[in-house]
């Protein structure tokens, strides 16, 4: 009888050990339909949050991107906050930790990659929790 387990035992593990030598070949092929985690930076002083999609012109995705803002928040103002992170390579990005005030109605988030620029607006008093597309073009007046 006690053989009689062993064997058995020795039958799962066996099995067991070919099932997990196989999932490891299909992981990689999973890997590239998996979507890359968005890079997101806090700004910690609220509960608004917004995701950014920055693209070229011609809708590609534009990876490496920058994006940065200037907050001014708080009574009149006083509190100032700078963020700036880049975007993935699909061109994603998120700014989390928002003022749901801020001193003027709208916030106005910058774009840019090489010689490409872009701006979007977003105001966290009607849209707490927002998502945007920024269109990088070429900059008007470059070197005036």
């Amino acid at each position: 009888m006690f053989v009689l387990s062993r064997a058995v035992l020795m039958g799962c593990a066996l099995c067991a050990a070919g099932s997990a030598q196989s999932n490891p070949q299909a992981t990689p092929a999973q890997a590239p339909a998996a979507a890359q985690a968005v890079p997101a930076i806090d700004g910690g002083a609220g509960p608004c949050s917004v995701e950014f999609t920055v693209t070229t012109a011609d809708g590609k995705p534009a990876g490496a991107a920058t994006v940065k803002v200037h907050i001014a928040y708080g009574f009149g103002g006083f509190h100032k906050l700078d963020l700036q992170a880049g975007a993935n390579s699909d061109g994603k990005v998120k700014f989390t930790g928002l003022p749901s005030r801020v001193r003027r109605s709208l916030l106005e988030f910058e774009a840019s990659k090489d010689q490409l620029v872009g701006t979007a607006t977003y105001d966290p008093a009607t849209e707490c929790q927002g998502k945007r597309e920024i269109k990088l073009g070429k900059a008007n007046g470059a070197g005036n």
